[in-house]
């Protein structure tokens, strides 16, 4: 089957945001330790420029995807795309870190209404029989972003400075902004009348999760354990209270009684809690350890995304054909044991190993991520679309944060507020080595959730 013209434009639309954005949160982190020097941020401060970025997102992305399919997921992501332009602008001429790491949540919450609304713009557009398909070219275009950020960020940062990936970023929002407005059409009117959404519970779940996430940066003292019982607190309030709504923000019943559906969002959190913060780490230790310069940095990090962009339609397709899970839970075990070797490493770890368990860690994810996508986005009524591409992307990026949240704890318990670049090498290793080895739990655990989720009905 050949795509329509209007199915082409859309696919290309979804793809470009989502390059967007993975193209800057990659470039970003080979740009740390130069903003790192700009700021004078220590270590923990300088995770806050990646953390705040996602923890915006994680906050906004589970009430946009219920908002998106009220008011209209075309309208959503159209104000997403404006939202992240302006904020990456404000990054570029950003005066301090702390203005920085504002600017960077503003930007998250703009990423949010585009990651909830994109996945949904999709499925409404494509047949059953193809969605894997269009789904995988959209994470192909994630990947790319990924895999571009590295390599492009290094080469910017290093002759053009960091605050230069923000402009560029900019730019391609403008450029997105004019496509979208001109070809992505609006939303179709609906006679249904619109159910009235019970919104306490985010009361609840947004400043729990900010409350969670900050606490865990103040860890050891009283006040990071205080916050972060809060936060857990108003957690677990927020999910008594969506239980009881007729018609709740975050539907539980869908991970009460939907064994498919509740699986493969939890495998997808622990993936992304596993192997999240490999790029994070790897660029600090590249640039550290290895003293290489962003430009080279980057070149070798390009290996784990540009696998993952070349071989994740591959992954879509063949999940149209056969059971989603058993692509789904190779690829995680791929990841499990790439994880166990990065424990391993050392200053004198040559780089082709590197470049190597890179490699493996991109088949990995890449028969993981479209697959398990697919499942997720095929286990829903068409009605529950916005709401289930949201809390998938909600998932995501709590995985994402949860990565985040260990490699700060590890900083914050071993580095004492130094700047990485002053921590000893046997000391920053030491973050290193633990990092890795508690990734590569996580991800052992996420095996069992990946395979046990049951089959797919065509």
């Amino acid at each position: 089957m050949s795509f329509t013209k209007k199915q082409n434009s859309i696919l290309a639309i979804v793809a470009i945001t989502s390059f967007m954005g993975t193209f800057l949160i990659s470039s970003v982190n080979i740009a740390l330790p130069e903003i790192e020097k700009s700021f004078n941020l220590d270590a923990v401060q300088l995770s806050w420029v990646v953390t705040s970025f996602l923890l915006s997102s994680a906050m906004f992305l589970l009430p946009a995807g219920r908002w998106s399919d009220l008011i209209g997921i075309r309208k959503f992501f159209k104000t997403g795309i404006i939202i992240f332009t302006l904020a990456s602008l404000a990054s570029g001429f950003a005066p301090g870190g702390a203005w920085l790491i504002a600017f960077r949540f503003i930007q998250g919450a703009g990423a949010a209404l585009t990651s909830t609304t994109g996945p949904a713009i999709l499925v409404s557009a494509f047949p059953p029989q193809y969605r894997g398909r269009a789904l995988g070219f959209s994470v192909a275009s994630v990947y790319l972003g990924l895999a571009f950020g590295p390599f492009f960020g290094g080469i910017i940062t290093q002759y053009a400075g960091w605050r230069s990936l923000f402009y560029i970023s900019s730019i391609i929002g403008v450029l997105t902004a004019i496509i979208a407005f001109n070809f992505l059409g609006k939303d179709e009117a609906s006679t249904d009348k619109k159910p009235k959404i019970s919104f306490k519970g985010t009361l609840f779940y947004m400043p729990g999760l900010f409350a969670m996430v900050y606490g865990s940066s103040q860890i050891p003292q009283i006040l990071g354990w205080g916050l972060m019982s809060a936060g857990f607190s108003c957690l677990i309030l927020f999910w008594i209270i969506e239980s009881k709504a007729d018609f709740p923000v975050f539907e539980t019943k869908l991970f009460t009684k939907n064994r498919l559906f509740a699986f493969s969002n939890i495998a997808a959190m622990i993936n992304y809690s596993a192997t999240f913060a490999i790029v994070f780490l790897l660029s600090l230790f590249l640039q550290k350890i290895k003293v290489l310069s962003p430009r080279d940095a980057g070149m070798i990090l390009i290996a784990q995304p540009a696998i993952m962009a070349a071989l994740s339609p591959v992954a879509g397709r063949l999940s149209d054909k056969i059971q989603p899970r058993f692509l789904a839970t190779a690829g995680m075990s791929i990841c499990t044991i790439g994880l166990v070797a990065f424990s391993f490493l050392t200053p004198t770890t040559p780089i082709w190993i590197i470049v190597s368990l890179l490699i493996m860690m991109g088949l990995g994810f890449a028969m993981f991520s479209s697959p398990n996508m697919n499942t997720i986005m095929g286990s829903v009524d068409k009605s529950q679309y916005g709401l289930a591409s949201g809390t998938s992307a909600t998932m995501r990026v709590l995985g994402q944060i949860v990565s985040m949240t260990i490699v700060t704890l590890f900083f914050a318990a071993l580095f004492e507020n130094h700047a990485v670049k002053t921590v000893p090498a046997s000391v920053f290793m030491q973050a290193v080595k633990w990092g890795f080895a508690c990734f590569s739990v996580i991800c052992a655990a996420g095996i069992y959730f990946s395979f046990a989720r049951g089959k797919v009905e065509r």
